[in-house]
C-alpha cells in the first residue's frame, strides 16, 4: 500500500492508498489542510477563530460549519450541556491556550451556556461578548472526512487515513485495529473490525500536564473528567465517531448513541472507566483481551 504522511492541525496524519495518491491529489489535501486550519484553529493568532477572540457580533463560517453546528447542538442536548463548543475559554483557563502554558490562571470556570450567550446556527455565529469556540471534540474528525471525499473525487476507493487514532476506512478487506491501553501506549487493551467507516478513540492521557489536568472537559463545570479514561466509537464518518468518542466522557454509552442511531443501527462504543471496569457495544466488548 502507497503512503502519504504530513502533519496538519497540529498532529500526525498518514494516509494509505492502493495506488499512488499524484501530485494534484497531495497537493489538494494539503491545500484544505491549511484552509481548515485558518479557519478553526485556537492555536493560531491569524485564524478566523482566534479573531473572535477579540470580537463581538456576527461571524460567518464556511459551508462545513452547518454540520458542525447541528453536530453541537445536538450533543449539547443529548449531554445536558457537558459538550459545548464555546468550551475554548475553559480549557484556556486551565493552561490549554494557545502558547501551551499548560498552567492554570485560575480554578475551572464552566463554559457559556449554549444560544443564551452565543448564537451558532448554520454558517454564522453572532457574538454577544467575545469568546473562544472550540471544534476538539469534533474538528479532527471531520478534517479526516473531507480528506475522504478528496480521495473519493480522485478515484480512490480503497484506502485508510490515520489522523493520529481517528481512522477512516473505505475498501473491501476489513482494517483490524488495536485499542490503546490508555495507561500505556505500547500495550492494547482489545482489537476491533474497522470497514468502510470511521473509529475514533479519545483519552485523558494523550495531552496531560499538571495536577490531574487534561483537555477533555465537563463544559458545565470547565474541570477534567476523572471517572472515564479512554472511550472509543464506531460511526459512518468520523466527524460523528470523533464527537461520540468525546461525549462518552461525560454521558452514558447507550444513551448517547441511541440519539444517532441511523436505518443500520446505532454507532459502536466502549467507555474505560478509572477503576479498570469497561462498558461498550457487543462489537467492542468481544475484542476485548481477558
Amino acid at each position: 500500500m502507497e503512503s502519504f504522511t504530513f502533519e496538519a492541525i497540529g498532529t500526525l496524519f498518514e494516509i494509505g492508498t492502493d495506488r499512488p495518491l499524484g501530485d494534484a491529489v497531495e497537493w489538494t489535501l494539503l491545500r484544505e489542510a491549511e484552509r481548515f486550519d485558518w479557519v478553526w484553529s485556537r492555536f493560531r493568532p491569524d485564524s478566523l477563530v482566534a479573531q473572535m477572540r477579540a470580537g463581538t457580533g456576527r461571524w460567518d463560517l464556511p459551508a462545513e460549519s452547518a454540520a458542525l453546528s447541528e453536530l453541537y447542538a445536538r450533543l449539547y442536548r443529548v449531554t445536558k450541556g457537558a459538550v459545548n463548543p464555546w468550551i475554548g475559554s475553559s480549557l484556556e483557563r486551565i493552561g490549554y491556550g494557545p502558547g501551551y502554558e499548560l498552567v492554570p490562571s485560575g480554578a475551572p470556570e464552566p463554559a457559556p451556556l449554549w444560544d443564551a450567550d452565543h448564537v451558532w446556527e448554520g454558517t454564522a455565529v453572532v457574538l454577544k461578548y467575545p469568546a473562544v469556540l472550540d471544534i476538539g471534540a469534533a474538528g479532527k474528525g471531520l478534517l479526516v472526512d473531507r480528506f475522504g471525499a478528496i480521495l473519493a473525487d480522485a478515484g480512490h476507493d480503497e484506502f485508510v487515513i490515520d489522523g493520529s487514532g481517528d481512522i477512516l476506512h473505505a475498501g473491501a478487506e476489513p482494517l483490524r485495529a488495536a485499542l490503546e491501553h490508555p495507561y500505556n501506549a505500547d500495550e492494547a487493551i482489545g482489537v476491533i473490525d474497522v470497514q468502510g467507516r470511521s473509529l475514533c478513540a479519545s483519552a485523558g492521557n494523550r495531552r496531560a500536564w499538571g495536577d490531574g489536568f487534561h483537555h477533555l472537559l465537563d463544559a458545565r463545570t470547565g474541570a477534567p473528567v476523572r471517572a472515564v479514561v479512554a472511550a472509543w466509537a464506531l460511526a459512518d464518518d468520523a466527524m460523528t465517531a470523533d464527537a461520540l468518542a468525546t461525549a462518552l466522557f461525560v454521558a452514558r454509552g447507550p444513551d448517547l448513541v441511541a440519539e444517532f442511531a441511523g436505518p443500520d443501527g446505532a454507532p459502536e462504543w466502549l467507555q474505560v472507566f478509572s477503576d479498570g471496569h469497561a462498558e461498550g457495544s457487543p462489537a467492542f466488548l468481544e475484542g476485548l483481551f481477558t
